[in-house]
C-alpha cells in the first residue's frame, strides 16, 4: 500500500474515531471505496450507526450529504431529479434529486421498488442520470452508502446478484463489544450533558412559552443521569445473555467486510 493511500486511512480514522466507537475495518473499507471509485453496501440491524457513518464521512470529507429513504412507493424521478415550470423564465429547468451530492446514504435500499433500484444502481455505474433524454452528471466524488436489514425480508425487494455487483464492497455491521458499548455510554453521555446545559444556560431567560425553562432544565437534568457501574455490568449480563444464542448462527465479526465480486 502506498504511502498516500495510507495517510488517507489514517486521517480517516482518527476523524471518524472522534464520533464513531469501533470502526476501525469500516475505515479500511471506505478507504477503499474512495481510492478506486466504488460503492459500498452495508448490512446490520437499525441502530448500529449506519447513518451516523455516513454522515461523518460526508463532514470529513467536506462534501455535500443527501439521505435516500427506500420504500415501496419511491419513484426514479425522487431520486434522480425533475423538470419544473419555471414562471420567472418561462420555460422548464431541472431540479436535481437528492443523487446529485458527493456521499449518498440510501437507507433499506431493499425496500425501494426494482424500477427506482434500476435508477439507483444506472446512476452508481454511469456516474450520470437521464431524465426526459438528458444526461446529467454526478459530482466527481460521488459515493453511494446503501443500508439493508439481512434479517428482515417482509415488504422487501431483495437486489440480485447482477445488481450485487454493482458494489464494490459489503460491510457487515455486528452489535459492538462489551468495552465498545461502555465506551459509547461515556462519551456520548458527557457530551448530551454539555449541550443541554449550554441550551439551558442560552434559553434561561426566555419566558415566552408558559414552562418553556423548566421544561429545558428537566430534560437536562434526566440527561445529566448517569449509568452507574452496577447498571453498565447488569446491562451487559443481559445483553450477553440474550446474543449469545444469535452468536452461533452469526458468520460475521464485529465489522468486517469483503468484496462480493
Amino acid at each position: 500500500m502506498s504511502e498516500a493511500i495510507q495517510g488517507l486511512e489514517q486521517r480517516l480514522r482518527g476523524e471518524l474515531s472522534r464520533v464513531l466507537v469501533g470502526v476501525e475495518d469500516a475505515v479500511c473499507a471506505l478507504t477503499v471505496a474512495l481510492v478506486a471509485r466504488g460503492h459500498v453496501l452495508v448490512q446490520g440491524v437499525p441502530g448500529l450507526g449506519k447513518t451516523l457513518l455516513a454522515k461523518s464521512l460526508a463532514r470529513v470529507l467536506r462534501g455535500e450529504f443527501k439521505r435516500i429513504q427506500g420504500t415501496p412507493d419511491l419513484m426514479p424521478s425522487d431520486i434522480t431529479g425533475v423538470h419544473i415550470f419555471d414562471e420567472a423564465r418561462r420555460q422548464f429547468v431541472f431540479r436535481p434529486g437528492p443523487l446529485f451530492a458527493d456521499v449518498v446514504l440510501v437507507d433499506e435500499v431493499n425496500r425501494a421498488g426494482p424500477k427506482t433500484q434500476s435508477a439507483l444502481l444506472e446512476a452508481m455505474e454511469e456516474r450520470q442520470v437521464s431524465v426526459e433524454r438528458e444526461v446529467f452528471a454526478l459530482p466527481e466524488d460521488f459515493l453511494v452508502l446503501a443500508t439493508q436489514n439481512p434479517r428482515e425480508f417482509e415488504g422487501t425487494y431483495p437486489l440480485p446478484e447482477s445488481q450485487l455487483d454493482r458494489f464494490m464492497l459489503r460491510i457487515d455491521m455486528d452489535y459492538p463489544q462489551r468495552e465498545l458499548e461502555a465506551e459509547v455510554l461515556n462519551r456520548y453521555g458527557a457530551r448530551i450533558a454539555a449541550a443541554s446545559g449550554a441550551m439551558v444556560a442560552h434559553r434561561g431567560g426566555e419566558h415566552s412559552r408558559i414552562g418553556c425553562t423548566h421544561r429545558l432544565r428537566a430534560r437536562s437534568g434526566a440527561r445529566l443521569a448517569r449509568a452507574s457501574a452496577h447498571l453498565s455490568r447488569a446491562l451487559d449480563a443481559r445483553r450477553t445473555g440474550t446474543h449469545q444464542r444469535s452468536a452461533d448462527r452469526s458468520r460475521t465479526a464485529r465489522c468486517r467486510f469483503r468484496l462480493t465480486r
